[in-house]
């Protein structure tokens, strides 16, 4: 079988330009991310220290170790001889350039002792799974929020094969892990999805030395999937898995860890009050969802509330990465009233306090008043509100009202 051409990835570029300025990076995410793939790219020394027989000179006398090697160096499942960490400390703090020491692995083991040695010596570089513009090889311009803070409809093209709502769900089905999303089939990537949601649920905890009832642990993860994009309430999760409240915040705590569970803070501004501060939950790849739950394209379409959460996830799996690795300065939020009035899927603030807002609907025919909620936003904060879009999954982006579009999700990657 032939290797797999190299996919780029919104990484390589960040990467690059940190590693020019810093001695040391750990590239951090879900596990089968692409991780070392491009980390690879970025080394003339690989150590894969999951291996015994390289791993044993690291045992024995790390510093002298990395010391023998050409630089930049990998090294790759460093958890694996926690000790390591040490050594690469010393030898930043020794000094002599940038561009040195690339880790990848488990983030995991930052969680199971008392100190992280790393700390002010080696940063922390996020990276998702694979989104649609990469697949794509869409790469070269501006990210979508940029786009849409210069509130010009002509910013936003069509790919040339747009998806219908079938197509949006087989690309969310398809997910973001490169082994399954680009070389199987789609039977072959349920059983490669449900034999990656075993790991998770079985030997993840136990590397985190988590004493942890997998039976329950897999109740709350679908509870998580069957809620994700949503402002459940913790007793209606945690009920759904027969635990009490304490078990449900360790298991919370613990699939954050993991990095397949992200909460979406909740925005609020001095001028806006009643807001409500609840995270929202999302699983951080739409692949996991319908793992847990054993989907495919008919069971998707057959539940209208499950079809706009994976819409909702999809989407947000596709912006994530494009904020963590790109120039592009924001954060991101939700935003939803106490009285529930107001809702808003998705608000990122850039720098300087602007902001662009997001309604996400499964819908092909979006209307003006599927943007009544963003309109309220830019009437609350005037200049401060640069933009808003209704993303559906309609053919043609148009315009809705003053400085807010309707545009289709596929010029997210378009």
């Amino acid at each position: 079988m032939s290797a797999r051409p190299y996919v780029p990835r919104l990484a390589e570029a960040r990467l690059e330009q940190l590693f020019a300025g810093l001695p040391a990076l750990s590239i951090v995410g879900p596990r089968a991310t692409g991780k070392t793939t491009i980390a690879r790219r970025l080394s003339r020394s690989i150590v894969a220290l999951d291996d015994p027989v390289e791993a044993r000179a690291f045992e024995a006398d790390a510093d002298a170790a990395l010391a023998a090697l050409p630089e930049p160096i990998l090294l790759d499942e460093w958890q694996a001889v926690p000790g390591v960490l040490g050594a690469v400390k010393r030898a930043v703090d020794r000094g002599s350039g940038a561009g040195r020491f690339l880790l990848t692995g488990s983030v995991r083991a930052k969680f199971t002792g008392t100190t992280w040695p790393g700390t002010g010596r080696v940063l922390d570089v996020h990276m998702y799974g694979l989104t649609v513009r990469e697949i794509a090889g869409q790469l070269p311009g501006e990210p979508f929020l940029s786009r849409l803070a210069h509130a010009d409809i002509d910013a936003f093209t069509m790919p040339a094969d747009p998806p219908d709502l079938l197509g949006y769900i087989e690309l969310a089905l398809r997910g973001g892990f490169p082994d399954a999303a680009l070389d199987l089939s789609s039977d072959t990537r349920r059983a490669w999805l449900s034999g990656y949601l075993d790991q998770l649920l079985t030997r993840d905890p136990e590397t985190l030395q988590e004493d942890r009832d997998p039976h329950r642990l897999r109740l709350y993860f679908e509870a998580l999937a069957l809620n994700t994009a949503g402002l459940a309430q913790s007793k209606t999760l945690y009920d759904a898995a027969h635990i009490d409240h304490k078990t449900a915040t360790a298991y919370e705590r613990l699939f954050t860890n993991l990095l397949v569970l992200d909460i979406l803070p909740a925005w609020s501004t001095n001028r806006l009050s009643r807001m409500t501060r609840t995270g929202k939950r999302y699983l951080v790849d739409t692949s996991l969802v319908a793992a847990a739950l054993d989907l495919d394209e008919r069971a998707v379409l057959r539940d209208g509330d499950l079809l706009g959460r994976m819409i909702d996830t999809f989407v947000l799996a596709q912006i994530r990465p494009e904020v963590a690795l790109t120039s592009l300065r924001s954060r991101l939020y939700h935003l939803r009233s106490r009285d529930a009035r107001h809702e808003i899927d998705l608000i990122a603030e850039l720098s300087g306090g602007d902001v662009v807002a997001i309604e996400i609907k499964s819908s092909a025919a979006p209307q003006r008043g599927d943007a009544r909620h963003l309109e309220w936003l830019r009437d609350q904060l005037g200049e401060r509100f640069l933009a808003g879009a209704v993303l559906h999954t309609g053919p043609r982006p148009f315009g809705l009202a003053e400085r807010i579009f309707a545009l289709p999700i596929c010029t997210l990657w378009g």
